[in-house]
């Protein structure tokens, strides 16, 4: 059970924290300092390296939540509301992301390569707006997860 716990709060830390860096630090600071041909490549290289690590996230969260769900509840049927809230707002933010990698980001990438730097920008806006909603799902889960059960959720 220990070692679920810790490979599941790392994976969220990692994810969550990732995101909350990226859109509240980087994001304005490589707005305020790069023009489209030097920022977006940057966003390329950097979700390229941040986005292994929300894979691995993505799969290690629900393989251990479920996992100390069952050993610690029985099931889904005797789990606590804020059991079912991170299930549920955990579930909104895997779609969410796979949205995003699968086709803005598919589409930024090709659209650096192709030098294409308005339509790169429009990818990376569409980016933005959905990181900024995952990053608020993900604090509203650490919430969720550390004060759900003394506040009766």
């Amino acid at each position: 059970m220990t070692i679920a716990i810790v490979i599941h709060v790392l994976a969220a830390v990692i994810w969550v924290g990732g995101m909350f860096f990226a859109y509240n630090f980087l994001r304005p600071v490589a707005g305020k300092l790069l023009d489209p041909p030097q920022r977006l490549p940057l966003w390329v290289h950097v979700f390229g390296k941040f986005f292994p690590y929300v894979w691995i996230a993505i799969i290690a969260l629900p393989l251990t939540g479920y996992w100390m769900m069952f050993k610690m509840f029985g099931g889904m049927g005797s789990a606590p509301i804020y059991i079912h809230l991170m299930n549920g707002l955990g579930t909104v933010m895997i779609l969410i992301f796979l949205h995003v990698f699968f086709a803005p980001y598919r589409r930024l990438k090709q659209a650096v390569t192709e030098q294409n730097w308005p339509e790169g920008g429009k990818k990376l806006a569409q980016i933005r707006i959905l990181v900024g909603v995952n990053m608020v799902l993900g604090l509203i889960v650490v919430v969720v997860a550390s004060g759900g059960r003394f506040i009766g959720l």
